[in-house]
């Protein structure tokens, strides 16, 4: 299978979806997620996106005939369960921002594994963006200021898993994008249901729909994450996901009433401009000789 060459730009409008979707679900977990263990978060995220894609797994049953790389996918399903359970009891117990910015070091981990496993060249100017970016985020975080419990060691557990799962994801580029999110969300299914019904809360009917909506804006974000995948450069991809830190300040504040302190806002420019620093310098390359 011959596949197109990567395409910077179409693959940062796909991540820009895909981080807007996600914040959108984080947000309803962060709301409702103490009341709910997170395998039950999890299990009804999966049951809704298979609800979703359903028709279209049908009509493409096709495809999964002869599928290869089923190691790859079983640990890429495996680093991705991990991810999301630890993710959603990190988010119900640190603050929004907190949160997406801690998350900021899996970029760089995904970078040094993307060099290190894929051996994509990742040139100087990204490097530094990438750097610029990270000392933004301690900046904006204020190490000194976090909240003690179980929600950090969790969320560290989070990073790495989900760094390892974006190098599994990048290495099964040739598989269908169904493919892809049929494999990922029945096995988020397969596994935590057992967990979920051993644990599992009765649903107040005023939640239901709340709780119901994780999965459709989760499994959106998901399409929209494989498709960022396929198109753009991992170093790209990593340096524009520091937009999402903006968009979880923004949603702190309003949503949840968290007022950024002044060492937030220093450290969302830095982030900000790394971020835009690199989309410029995509679009320059792009641009045709004069």
């Amino acid at each position: 299978m011959t596949l197109p060459p990567r395409d910077n730009l179409r693959g940062g409008a796909w991540m820009l979806a895909d981080m807007a979707l996600n914040i959108w679900a984080l947000s309803i977990v962060k709301a409702l997620g103490l009341g709910f263990p997170p395998a039950q978060l999890v299990f009804l995220r999966a049951v809704i996106g298979l609800i979703l894609i359903a028709p279209w797994v049908w009509r493409g049953r096709r495809v999964f005939v002869g599928v290869g790389d089923l190691s790859i996918h079983a640990l890429r399903v495996g680093l991705s369960i991990v991810t999301l359970t630890a993710s959603f009891f990190a988010i119900a117990r640190l603050p929004f921002a907190t949160f997406t910015a801690l998350n900021f070091t899996r970029p760089v981990v995904t970078m040094v594994l993307a060099a290190l496993v894929l051996r994509e060249t990742i040139g100087l100017a990204r490097w530094v963006a990438a750097g610029v970016a990270l000392i933004g985020v301690v900046i904006a975080v204020e190490p000194s200021a976090l909240p003690p419990g179980n929600g950090l060691p969790v969320l560290f557990l989070a990073i790495c898993a989900g760094s390892a799962a974006v190098i599994a994801t990048r290495r099964l580029r040739a598989a269908p994008t169904l493919v892809l999110m049929t494999f990922y969300t029945a096995g988020l299914a397969l596994v935590t249901g057992p967990i979920a019904a051993l644990s599992w809360v009765p649903i107040p009917p005023e939640h239901l729909v709340p709780l119901l909506s994780i999965g459709v804006f989760a499994q959106c974000a998901q399409a929209c994450f494989l498709r960022a995948q396929f198109h753009g450069e991992a170093g790209f991809l990593s340096v524009l996901g520091y937009l999402s830190l903006i968009f979880s300040g923004l949603v702190g504040y309003f949503v949840f009433d968290e007022v950024p302190t002044p060492a937030f806002a220093l450290g969302a420019v830095l982030v900000v401009g790394a971020a835009l620093s690199v989309s410029y310098g995509a679009r320059r390359r792009r641009a045709p000789a004069a």
